[in-house]
């Protein structure tokens, strides 16, 4: 089971890289994808669904980890987010997420791809 979660925890810091490269590369790609957040029934809780995988695997991961006390903590922030998100209206969801669209403009999105990079790099440091 631990080896599962630590699988799946490696994948999620990749992710985050891959997620760097797209805000760099293709920001108006990625602006579009967030624009789509909570869009519709599926969307909205197939991401706070997806969003629950590595945070199981980062609280399984956390003892064996650099940072157990700071793994468990985003874990669990990310699940008790994902929860309360579906617990909420989607309209609220989607509210939100076209209020962050509309101040991330595509340039600033590319701006950001270093905390993406910097993120899944310590998420790979923590657990490698």
């Amino acid at each position: 089971m631990i080896l599962l979660a630590k699988f799946l925890v490696i994948l999620f810091g990749f992710f985050l890289i891959g997620v760097g490269f797209l805000m760099l590369l293709a920001p108006n790609r990625i602006w579009k994808i967030l624009n789509k957040a909570a869009s519709t029934p599926r969307i909205h809780f197939g991401e706070l669904s997806l969003r629950m995988i590595p945070a199981v695997g980062l609280i399984l991961c956390a003892p064996q980890s650099k940072f157990p006390e700071f793994l468990q903590i985003m874990g669990w922030f990310m699940i008790g987010t994902s929860i309360l998100l579906m617990l909420l209206p989607r309209a609220l969801h989607y509210a939100y997420a076209q209020k962050c669209t509309a101040m991330l403009p595509p340039n600033t999105i590319r701006l950001l791809a270093p905390f993406s990079f910097a993120f899944g790099g310590f998420i790979l440091y923590s657990i490698l």
